[in-house]
């Protein structure tokens, strides 16, 4: 997976970007991120100004069109091929776990950040495939949430996580909240770990994390409960078909 980053602050997506499991993952070459200024495709060459006034009147600068394209048509000829490009905007679609997978599966990932009052649309109409959020709220810039969507959809990439199952076990994984989870000691503080966790009976543990999961869900999440009981409906028992009693015989 390559990331390519449209940013006026290259800097924050480098330094943000280096450490812990994602810094890892680039160190092995599972992942690949370069932080493009889209300053350096200014025309301005002096000051490499890349934001103007809002026609129209109204608060704030607003990103030109000419230097954001400029940059992306160097990242494109770069990989010889038309990527999928995310703008980050609290107008798109709001990011789940399922669209981090969606991504997963790209090559190629151009995420292209805002700044100041946001970018002329007509850039936005040319490159950009994807207009999603990570929450409906106002940021200065789009570089944080970019990174966000970048360690989630980094984790689902075959390699990045040391134990794969880890991204398929924990919240959202089937559409709920991960259950409790316990280590050592057994007791901490009087609490102690549930019973079930320590009987080796994996069946059973199975089991209580999938209702611990539907009880976590139901009660922080009850949006994602109702959908998950939509998609997967409980199955009705089985009635037990009650015997005919035997014929009476003759002689009995």
């Amino acid at each position: 997976m390559n990331y390519h980053i449209m940013t006026l602050f290259p800097e924050m997506i480098e330094q943000g970007l280096s450490t812990s499991i994602i810094g890892r993952a680039i160190e092995k070459g599972f992942i690949s991120f370069e932080a493009i200024n889209i300053r350096d495709y200014s025309g301005d060459l002096k000051h490499h100004k890349v934001d103007d006034y809002t026609y129209g009147g109204g608060a704030g600068m607003l990103m030109q069109a000419q230097p954001i394209y400029d940059c992306y048509k160097a990242i494109e000829d770069k990989i010889d091929s038309k990527p999928r490009v995310i703008y980050v905007t609290p107008q798109g679609s709001v990011f789940t776990q399922k669209m981090a997978a969606e991504f997963a599966q790209e090559k190629d990932l151009v995420f292209l950040c805002g700044h100041y009052e946001g970018v002329d649309e007509r850039v936005l109409e040319e490159i950009v495939t994807d207009y999603v959020s990570i929450g409906d709220y106002v940021l200065t810039g789009g570089e944080l949430p970019a990174m966000v969507m970048i360690d989630a959809i980094s984790r689902l990439v075959p390699g990045v996580l040391n134990n794969d199952e880890s991204a398929l076990t924990e919240s959202f994984g089937n559409g709920l909240l991960e259950y409790p989870q316990y280590s050592r000691p057994e007791e901490w503080m009087g609490k102690k770990v549930p019973p079930i966790l320590l009987s080796g009976d994996h069946k059973k543990v199975d089991e209580w994390r999938l209702e611990q999961s539907l009880i976590r869900t139901k009660e922080r999440r009850p949006d994602l409960y109702e959908q998950y009981m939509i998609d997967n409906p409980p199955k009705p028992e089985k009635k037990k078909r009650k015997r005919k009693p035997k014929p009476e015989t003759e002689g009995e």
